[in-house]
């Protein structure tokens, strides 16, 4: 298994953070990136990310300073470091904390930044004039994925992804999975965008997770986009990605990329028109959900399918991180002593908040179909105790409604579990930690640094 990409250098890769970003800055995006989606919080209470963001939106945007602009990048340096004192005592032992600090002090050594000096005020927005909110007429015919299909013989085939709860995964394939995954892994890793989540254990000592942080990263793409980065995590739902923007920058295209919150704190839409894709998140409970439609053709815009490495709503859960929920359900109805056959992997120990009838009767208050939305349902409160995780599957099931193409799939009755030998499901050694390859790539990157050649 290897971490997902953030660099890559396909038709729609990274080209770049900025008009204002001078060639030196440029070497400490790829850490930055990478700090912003690998590393889970310590603890919701720490803002490291918050700062994390602030810094890449002051050095990074249109109107950023350039790196060799001296004053006015020392004084963004200043107002991270400040940014970073203000929030060190929550963040003791969150790697992302620490590694932003070491860099912040080795960047101000390299431009020779001292510690005491002006600090860079915030940037306010300039909030676009009425009637914008709508894509332009005359914007590019490329940033509208549909339109562009006019001059093609067959109309795009759509396919669904969506991940919630303890956690289920509904893949491309229409494969549905329940998984351990702890830690961050890549949901979708393709030339136009990256999703990552990180999950992590409902309740200590249980291998039960859910989804508690969510990192999009929309690539910058011809005249349609620049570079945008969506975050979300438990307590905190933007309506807007990392840079404060709504929408895809400054290009003429910029409107085929937007937000919308539906639900203040609770859900929000993100329409990316140029690729043909829409993607719901919510907030259920404490944790998060996600949802995609996506055309078939940016599916697999891949650069290397064989080397690519884990892709979950392609390629699905490995082996060694499947539960087998029936052998779990069936132990559970027929009660401790029932036994139960082989499971892929051990499944989460079961609290005693939720005995089975009543789990049945809460989920089928939601659910009235006993398909693989209502299984889950009963399986995440077993596992968890939460009754929240009852609306999780409700609206996993709701936004399946609204994104999948072929509404006969629309419920699942067959529970897919890969056999050995299935190559996108094939078993491995062990799973490193992800702070510890986190740990590693960022030492790695630390030589590419501005100034460190």
């Amino acid at each position: 298994f290897q971490p997902p990409r953030l660099v890559v250098t396909g038709r729609a890769g990274w080209m770049g953070m900025g008009r204002g970003a001078g060639r030196p800055a440029l070497g400490f995006w790829p850490t930055l990136a990478f700090l912003l989606c690998s590393f889970p919080a310590a603890s919701s209470s720490c803002k490291i990310l918050k700062c994390n963001s602030e810094f890449w939106s002051a050095t990074a945007g249109s109107h950023a300073p350039a790196a060799d602009d001296a004053p006015e990048f020392c004084a963004a340096l200043r107002t991270y470091a400040l940014c970073t004192r203000r929030t060190a005592r929550t963040c003791r032992g969150d790697l992302a904390y620490h590694s932003a600090v070491h860099g912040i002090e080795d960047l101000m050594s390299q431009h020779n930044c001292s510690k005491d000096g002006p600090t860079s005020q915030p940037h306010l927005r300039t909030l676009p004039p009425p009637g914008d909110s709508q894509e332009r007429s005359d914007s590019p015919e490329i940033c509208h994925y549909e339109k562009s299909f006019h001059n093609r013989a067959a109309a795009p085939n759509y396919t669904h992804c969506g991940l919630f709860g303890d956690p289920h995964l509904r893949t491309f394939t229409d494969r549905f999975q329940t998984c351990k995954v702890q830690g961050a892994w890549p949901l979708i890793d393709n030339n136009y965008l990256n999703v990552q989540v990180t999950n992590t254990p409902v309740l200590p000592g249980s291998a039960a997770t859910a989804t508690s942080k969510l990192t999009i990263i929309f690539k910058n793409f011809q005249e349609c986009v620049d570079q945008k980065v969506y975050q979300a995590e438990m307590d905190e739902l933007p309506a807007a990605f990392a840079d404060g923007s709504k929408n895809g920058g400054d290009k003429h295209g910029a409107n085929s990329l937007k937000i919308t919150e539906k639900v203040s704190g609770q859900h929000v839409e993100i329409q990316a028109k140029y690729i043909g894709t829409t993607i719901v998140v919510r907030q259920v409970g404490r944790y998060l959900t996600f949802a995609v439609r996506m055309p078939e053709e940016v599916v697999n815009a891949v650069e290397d399918r064989d080397s690519q490495g884990l892709y979950l709503c392609l390629r699905g859960c490995p082996l060694n991180q499947q539960i087998d929920f029936q052998a779990f359900r069936a132990g559970t109805a027929e009660g401790p002593g029932a036994p139960q056959p082989p499971a892929a992997s051990p499944v989460p120990p079961a609290p005693d908040t939720f005995p089975y009838e009543t789990a049945v009767a809460k989920c089928k208050e939601k659910l009235p179909v006993e398909d693989l939305y209502y299984q889950a349902c009963v399986f995440d409160l077993l596992t968890t105790g939460d009754v929240n995780f009852t609306l999780a599957a409700y609206y996993a099931l709701e936004d399946v409604k609204m994104l999948h193409s072929n509404k006969d799939k629309l419920h699942l009755y067959a529970r897919t579990r890969e056999p050995p030998g299935r190559a996108g499901a094939a078993p491995g050694p062990p799973l490193a930690p992800w702070p510890l390859l986190g740990t590693l790539l960022l030492l790695a990157l630390l030589p590419a640094l501005p100034g460190a050649a």
